[in-house]
């Protein structure tokens, strides 16, 4: 490859320019949209004190999931504050390809910086409730705590497209929040943070996120992992075919 910009999906990340979301402009613009958030953000330690010291420990249960193995081609929506993606394109093998969408290409631009020369990654501005690739694009697809960032109806939509490009027999694998257990405290002492600085991410505290899934594709199988008195969780959908097809 000759750079980590896909301009079959349009310009480079650089050059296009996608209309913010409303809820990420309204809700998130601290976290993202600032000019100032990268320099904020993007520091390891940070975070992973976010997650309650949980982040490595979560990366390397998406790693583990999938045997630190990723051929064909895997999707990643949406950019993540860290050294998540630098890992999974270690697991790339030759002939393999990491796709990375997100809506903001400061944050595309950023993670282009974070990788080093050659790495099997194509970076993409896409918005998740509508990605340009067509149906049956890939062997897998990950969503590292987006969820969590969205109202229901964008949640549905990105669901969809997700399921969509997926193939038959290809996995969706999603960390994000929880419901905590009776006996972790932070069931008590988290919520209020969460409900004033991350308004719809208390939707996975009252319903699980098969909720938000597609009638017209089927999935075969989920697998549920809790991590930290149950705050976290992980899934991993198995999609079959759709309905219509």
């Amino acid at each position: 490859m000759t750079g980590p910009f896909d301009d079959s999906a349009g310009a480079a990340p650089a050059r296009r320019q996608l209309p913010v979301p409303k809820y990420l402009q309204a809700h998130y613009w601290w976290a993202y949209v600032h000019p100032d958030a990268l320099k904020v953000f993007e520091r390891q330690w940070l975070v992973n004190l976010i997650l309650w010291g949980n982040y490595n420990r979560l990366c390397d249960a998406v790693l583990q999931a999938h045997g630190h193995h990723l051929p064909g081609r895997t999707l990643q929506v949406a950019c993540v504050y860290g050294h998540f993606t630098q890992r999974l394109a270690q697991c790339i093998p030759e002939g393999g390809m990491l796709d990375v969408v997100d809506v903001l290409p400061q944050q595309l631009d950023n993670l282009a910086k974070k990788l080093p020369a050659g790495s099997p990654v194509r970076l993409h501005c896409m918005n998740s409730e509508a990605l340009d690739f067509e149906c049956d694009s890939f062997d897998r697809a990950l969503l590292f705590f987006l969820l969590h960032e969205q109202p229901p109806q964008v949640r549905e939509k990105t669901l969809s497209e997700i399921l969509r490009v997926l193939r038959p027999g290809a996995t969706l694998t999603i960390v994000d929040y929880a419901r905590p257990v009776a006996l972790n405290p932070l069931r008590y002492l988290w919520r209020p943070v969460l409900d004033r600085l991350e308004p719809f991410a208390c939707d996975l505290w009252c319903e699980e996120v098969t909720a938000w899934l597609p009638k017209d594709i089927t999935v075969t199988s989920v697998r549920r992992q809790a991590f930290f008195g149950g705050l976290y969780q992980m899934l991993t959908l198995t999609v079959g075919r759709s309905s219509q097809g």
